[in-house]
């Protein structure tokens, strides 16, 4: 949880992460510190996962010691954990989200009013953080293209199946029939068709500057984005 200082005061900001690709699947805003921001919060992920036996992992805040939140997390099946006392580094990815979001963002916005804070934190997001930011630890792909690249890979163990099947098929067949040669003379399994890109590579964003979408909006952005400087 951070706060976002406006003129009308304090609106404060609390998210959650899925750790399998560093996306923001619930995220909300209060203008109090109490339990019900963080189960609002918990209650969108659920929403947007629908998840069965997950973990979910916080610092020690009397919102996530609260009797409420663990209630709620009793009642949709999600185990609650939480780290030691005072250590930042056993929450360090949504230290880290955070940490982003203050360096890109808040730290260079002054905002009149909490409607507006909320407007930009919201934009920052779901147009720039989990679609185009990019993430070392996912290989430099945002959160949307690393769960895309995933459900589009097929299954391993199905994949190797049928490799197998299709060996033991072709064992009973001349040598020759079972080698087809590309352009170079290889086997088609030694050579790749470097000349037609994985889809993957055609969906990435194509490279621009890191910074937030209020400050530099990417061409594909820009239609999401109207404010004045």
């Amino acid at each position: 949880m951070t706060y976002l200082p406006t003129w009308q005061g304090v609106l404060y900001l609390a998210v959650v992460l899925d750790v399998y690709s560093r996306k923001v699947i619930g995220w909300a805003f209060g203008a109090n510190q109490t339990a019900d921001l963080v189960i609002y919060a918990l209650n969108m992920a659920l929403l947007t996962r629908k998840p069965e036996s997950v973990i979910h992992h916080s610092d020690q805040g009397s919102q996530y010691t609260s009797v409420a939140f663990g209630q709620r997390c009793k009642d949709m099946g999600v185990q609650p954990s939480m780290g030691t006392v005072g250590d930042a580094y056993d929450n360090a990815m949504a230290e880290s989200f955070f940490a982003s979001l203050e360096c890109e963002l808040i730290d260079r916005r002054t905002w009149e009013s909490r409607t507006q804070a909320r407007h930009e934190v919201f934009t920052w997001i779901e147009a720039w953080y989990n679609p185009h930011r990019l993430h070392s630890a996912l290989g430099y792909k945002s959160p949307n293209n690393f769960e895309r690249e995933m459900n589009e890979k097929p299954n391993t163990k199905h994949t190797q199946q049928q490799e197998q099947t299709q060996l033991e098929s072709k064992e009973s067949e001349p040598t020759k029939a079972s080698i087809t040669a590309c352009g170079d003379g290889l086997p088609t399994g030694c050579c790749a068709p470097v000349h037609n890109p994985s889809l993957a590579t055609l969906r990435e964003p194509p490279g621009y500057e890191q910074a937030s979408p209020v400050d530099k909006p990417a061409p594909e952005l820009a239609y999401a984005i109207n404010y004045s400087p």
